[in-house]
């Protein structure tokens, strides 16, 4: 039978961090979601000066100390990232990238902002083409083609993995490290700057025919430019500022999902999820806190908010 967890904690930032801590202090039985390195943010910041007690400390010492009071507390990191969270009545159920699932009463979303914005048309055919979970989608595209756009070093995993499964795997890698995947695999080193249904796709595709200065689609393997023909029902593309490249599924490979997609029907502020001062979702016994609930994005705004949230999470769970 699945382990229910009275709150789960999707974040190991200051908000995560501060959630987990005062959950533990109030006697709930917590699963906490991130990295045992904590924020990857914080660890990269030279100085720190406003957090309180810790005057002119670096990223990597206020990681450290964070650490440090997690372990003296017992508090453990589920090393898993969080692909989907599904109401399901009195319980979550939180699907994880490896495609295992998680139950929790409550859940507080402490994962801060995704890396880069959303891409024209990716929101509108997430489930109709573009994924954000290899290990769960890849079955879908046997013997296909797919493009996978990685933000991280981290999404070369499920690249490879991908390698070994469709046909053709496109990777678009949008860091600077050359990146490290199966021979297979066709690495092309152009930013996204879309990704477009079979519609849109044929629009390009028809304009770079009338005028050949303009993007068009490519065959990586000859260098030569498709036809409309090329894109087979169903398809999409991805279009960066010098071609289109067709394929049957894409892959959006972020450190974590956006806050619009992880949460069916949550109540969205822009690029932020919408709470009011209690953390409070627009989902009941969803709360949220940190970067994820806007600006000004600063750790010691973010740590008081994960206190408030889970806060009102354990008042929740204590009016069932």
């Amino acid at each position: 039978m699945m382990e229910t967890y009275d709150i789960a904690i999707i974040g190991t930032g200051p908000a995560g961090i501060s959630a987990a801590i005062t959950a533990t202090i109030r006697n709930k039985k917590i699963i906490l979601f991130g990295s045992r390195e904590l924020s990857d943010k914080i660890r990269k910041a030279h100085l720190i000066q406003n957090y309180p007690g810790f005057p002119e400390c670096s990223g990597e010492d206020l990681c450290n100390a964070f650490a440090a009071h997690l372990e003296k507390m017992g508090i453990e990191i589920t090393e898993e990232k969080i692909n989907a969270v599904y109401p399901m009545g009195e319980t979550f159920a939180l699907q994880t990238m490896k495609n295992e699932m998680h139950q929790a009463r409550s859940v507080i979303l402490a994962c801060g902002m995704v890396q880069g914005k959303l891409l024209p048309g990716e929101e509108d055919l997430v489930g109709r083409g573009v994924s954000y979970c290899a290990t769960c989608d890849a079955p879908l595209y046997r013997g296909r083609s797919v493009a996978v756009i990685g933000y991280s070093l981290e999404a070369e995993e499920e690249v490879n993995f991908l390698s070994e499964v469709a046909s053709e795997v496109l990777y678009f890698p949008v860091y600077r490290v050359e990146p490290k995947v199966s021979e297979s695999v066709k690495v092309v080193r152009q930013i996204p700057q879309a990704i477009l249904n079979k519609e849109a796709a044929e629009e390009a595709f028809s304009l770079a025919q009338a005028d050949p200065a303009k993007s068009s689609a490519k065959d990586l393997a000859s260098g030569e430019a498709l036809s409309v023909d090329a894109l087979k029902q169903g398809q999409l593309a991805v279009q960066t500022t010098k071609d289109t490249f067709p394929a049957d599924g894409i892959f959006v490979l972020r450190s974590s999902v956006p806050a619009g997609q992880l949460i069916p029907g949550i109540e969205m502020d822009g690029e932020h999820v919408k709470v009011n001062l209690q953390m409070e979702t627009s989902v009941p016994g969803c709360f949220a806190c940190g970067d994820i609930t806007g600006r000004p994005y600063q750790y010691v705004k973010a740590a008081g908010q994960g206190n408030v949230a889970v806060l009102s999470a354990v008042s929740y769970l204590d009016q069932k």
